[in-house]
């Protein structure tokens, strides 16, 4: 029996709830074949890393503990392990199947404190023991409905390199059992996304090979009194997730922006967003061009760029135009609630990654998660292969935590320099991409000989091209690590005491001659101006 072996981390399951975000993209519309995935785990207070589960082998009858999400307790001989279980990377197994979250409240009375699973131990099961995205998305209901489910609703994002499906839960709260489901197969030439919100409309019930759904689906919200009428008018969404503001414009929003980005005729579904009408978004649009993998994990760093939603072009947060807004998103001046934009890059992100899972190569070299840790703006992303056996130093939990500082650890590295940044963001942030894009282009540029090279191994030793890509995606990491510390050490001086160095690629010119003012922008200088009136006017002597 090989030995189970598991990094117990904080992982892609602390606090990710309520505020994460998912991309997909089927294989034929993106511009190489790929199926891609992604997930900004969001929640303050989180710390990002990743974990590894190997795989394993076991005895019929072995009963496994369950983890809880925070990864600090565990309950022994809980459930029936299975008899093989797959090496699992964070988010993508060794089959490149890939499971990413949002959660959703929903009907909050569905909840079940009573069930055994939480969603988090739902996705690590099928991740451990499905070869599909289809026979992950059937184990993970059964294992509901033995062992009861206990979270929120939640829309998973169920992918192989084949297929890209989403399914969508509910509990079925106090004194019910398991919960109530329904998974919808994108279209290979399509597009989707997921925000926090249920977007299941109508189901199609007839559609076997591209539907499956929970038996009760529509029985139980018939007895809970959340939908009356004939089964063909029987809306999944409406039922057990009702539209509402924070539904529009903090969830919706967010697919409304990335489906802008795939179709300009998309803009037409403002309304919705802005609550000037109910006509709701497909759950999938076939986009006008093809997606690469950096023009996603570029979507993922996006706040309404482009759109009457854009959050760089007012003034709602300082002169130096930071896309970020601080927590909560609601505030109230004068008796008047207001509310500010959250857009899918955001600051409360733990980690991020976009899956890469692709049908034509063996799947050691077929499954990547581009990996990162801190939001997706603030992050490069670095290639991490789903057949890693180790995890780099600096991505585990244990090299600093979520109250201690640590140059080893991304987390805080990626942090670190982030929040350089975010006070004069416009001012810095073309140094920052400088880097970024430096060293996320060269991974790109990459690809294909470390691939060449893996496959050629394969062919003699898959073993041999194991090991290779993973010291390939450990000493991608540690490079991460060290342009980071050149990254923070750059801006620090470059930027030093309200003056600004000259530079040219990445490297500071010398001489005082190159030391400048910083010049405030003009509109914060005249609204400085309107807000003092005389007290800063030069008198004429």
């Amino acid at each position: 029996m090989k030995k189970l072996f598991l990094i117990v981390a904080l992982a892609m399951f602390y606090l990710a709830g309520r505020a994460c975000t998912n991309l997909i993209v089927g294989k034929a519309a993106s511009t190489d074949g790929s199926v891609i995935c992604t997930y900004n785990c969001d929640g303050y207070g989180g710390y990002g890393t990743l974990t590894i589960t190997h795989a394993g082998d076991f005895p019929k009858g072995t009963m496994m503990p369950l983890r809880s999400w925070w990864g600090n307790k565990e309950v022994p001989d809980s459930i029936l392990q299975a008899p093989h279980i797959y090496n699992v990377v964070g988010n993508m197994n060794e089959c490149q199947v890939t499971i990413t979250e949002t959660t959703t409240d929903g009907r909050k009375e569905l909840r079940d404190d009573t069930g055994m699973l939480s969603y988090p131990q739902v996705m690590q099961l099928g991740l451990q023991r499905a070869s599909t995205a289809r026979e992950a998305i059937k184990i993970m209901a059964e294992l509901m409905d033995k062992y009861g489910y206990n979270s929120e609703g939640e829309n998973f994002s169920v992918c192989d390199p084949n297929e890209a499906w989403v399914m969508e839960l509910f509990g079925k709260g106090k004194g019910g059992h398991g919960a109530v489901w329904v998974a919808i197969r994108i279209p290979d030439d399509c597009v989707c996304a997921y925000a926090n919100q249920s977007r299941i409309d109508k189901i199609p019930f007839k559609d076997k090979k591209n539907c499956m759904y929970s038996k009760d689906v529509v029985k139980f919200a018939r007895e809970k009194g959340y939908f009356k009428g004939a089964d063909r008018d029987f809306s999944f969404c409406d039922a057990y997730c009702p539209l509402d503001f924070k539904g529009r414009r903090y969830c919706e929003a967010r697919v409304w922006s990335f489906f802008c980005r795939c179709d300009p005729e998309m803009k037409k579904y403002l309304p919705l967003i802005t609550c000037k009408n109910n006509v709701r978004m497909p759950l999938y649009i076939k986009p006008t061009h093809k997606l690469s993998v950096q023009d996603i994990q570029n979507a993922m760093r996006d706040h309404y760029e482009g759109t009457p939603l854009d959050i760089t072009k007012d003034y709602s947060w300082g002169p130096y135009g930071c896309p970020n807004r601080p927590a909560p998103y609601t505030y109230e001046v004068d008796g008047k609630k207001y509310f500010q934009e959250r857009p899918i890059g955001t600051v409360q992100s733990a980690f991020t990654l976009v899956a890469q899972m692709r049908s034509w190569l063996p799947n050691h070299i077929g499954g990547i998660q581009w990996f990162g840790c801190d939001d997706a703006n603030m992050v490069a992303y670095v290639p991490m292969y789903c057949c890693c056996t180790d995890t780099p130093e600096c991505f585990q939990r244990g090299v600093g935590n979520e109250t201690s500082f640590s140059f080893k650890s991304a987390f805080w590295m990626c942090n670190w320099v982030a929040n350089m940044v975010y006070p004069r963001y416009n001012l810095l942030i073309d140094d920052f991409r400088y880097f970024q894009g430096n060293l996320e282009n060269g991974f790109h540029n990459k690809q294909d000989s470390i691939e060449n090279i893996a496959k050629t191994m394969y062919a003699e030793n898959p073993v041999k091209a194991q090991e290779f890509l993973n010291n390939y995606s450990l000493s991608s990491a540690k490079l991460m690590m060290d342009r980071w510390m050149t990254l923070a050490q750059f801006l620090i001086v470059k930027y030093n005491d309200f003056k600004v160095h000259d530079s040219k690629d990445g490297v500071i010119m010398e001489g005082r001659g190159h030391l400048k003012d910083i010049q405030l922008p003009k509109e914060f200088l005249e609204r400085m101006v309107k807000e003092t009136g005389d007290r800063y006017l030069m008198p004429n002597i």
